[in-house]
């Protein structure tokens, strides 16, 4: 079996890598944490502000560690600590740390970044404005199994990056990017990290997978039971860089939409040696290597 696999993954190495150059810019993504809620707990881990979105006026300090709770008012929304409510006089808040290295609070969890919480319709929505890099950080453990092979990891950090810039702007009619559901990527924020998943982000800084000059939509799912589909199968469409292959996890049952690659078997390949590009050479094909310009 791994003989067979070494054959078709080496071909597909080499075109993976034919152009590494180029580059294409990004930029922070927005993700939505909560949508048409009535209130929602928020926090930071250090002094910070919340200011108006619109006009960037300070309205407030908020004090480190301090749960507050937002609440829609009317058209805007009111601030409650320690049973005291204040209206903070807007429909769009930012709520930031002092510094790069604070963190806020919310759904039990830390996140890196910034909040933005609206109005929208007959609730709240709050989001989570951060960097690519540090949402991918958020992804990673969240998506696979932190303990799994480093150059799974690493496949699974090129493959969700690639996911998130392919799909900017999915949701804006939302006022947002992506979901951090399964919906398009779990993101458990910062309380999800760990050293081992940060060092493959780290190490595959900027990196995505593109086919035509565009950055595709990497799909991936946990296990197909043997064999990945195309995915007209699935969605009624068949994209050019996916075709059926042998996914190597016989042995799970299937877990997913059967896309892309298979985190399983990606894991499967890693502890027979295989590296990360080699990974995405062989679930993704022709496709090439670029770089984000941060």
């Amino acid at each position: 079996m791994r003989k067979q696999a070494n054959k078709i993954i080496i071909c597909l190495f080499l075109a993976i890598f034919t152009i590494t150059s180029f580059v294409i810019p990004a930029k922070a993504i927005r993700i939505g944490l909560y949508k048409n809620i009535s209130d929602v707990l928020i926090g930071l881990s250090e002094e910070g502000t919340i200011s108006d979105a619109r006009t960037n006026k300070n309205l407030m300090a908020i004090f480190p560690m301090k749960v507050y709770k937002l609440t829609k008012s009317g058209n805007g929304m009111t601030i409650s600590l320690n049973g005291k409510s204040y209206a903070l006089g807007s429909s769009a808040i930012y709520i930031k740390p002092k510094s790069a290295a604070g963190y806020v609070y919310t759904k039990k969890r830390w996140y890196r970044g910034q909040f933005l919480v609206f109005v929208a319709g007959s609730g709240l929505t709050l989001t989570n404005d951060v960097d690519i890099e540090s949402y991918i950080q958020g992804v990673v453990p969240s998506e696979m199994p932190s303990k799994w092979n480093a150059e799974a990891l690493k496949a699974q950090a090129i493959a969700a990056r690639s996911y998130a810039v392919a799909n900017m702007g999915k949701h804006a009619s939302g006022g947002f990017d992506l979901n951090d559901t399964t919906e398009d990527q779990c993101y458990g924020g910062a309380s999800a990290e760990t050293i081992k998943t940060n060092e493959a982000v780290a190490s595959t800084r900027g990196q995505v997978l593109v086919y035509g000059n565009k950055v595709i939509p990497a799909y991936y799912h946990a296990s197909s039971g043997g064999q990945t589909l195309q995915s007209g199968a699935v969605w009624g469409k068949n994209l050019p860089f996916l075709k059926p292959v042998v996914a190597y996890d016989f042995n799970v049952p299937k877990n997913g939409h059967g896309v892309g690659m298979s985190q399983y078997g990606a894991n499967y390949l890693a502890n027979y040696g295989y590296s990360a590009y080699q990974i995405l050479g062989y679930f993704y094909q022709n496709v090439k290597l670029y770089y984000l310009q941060y």
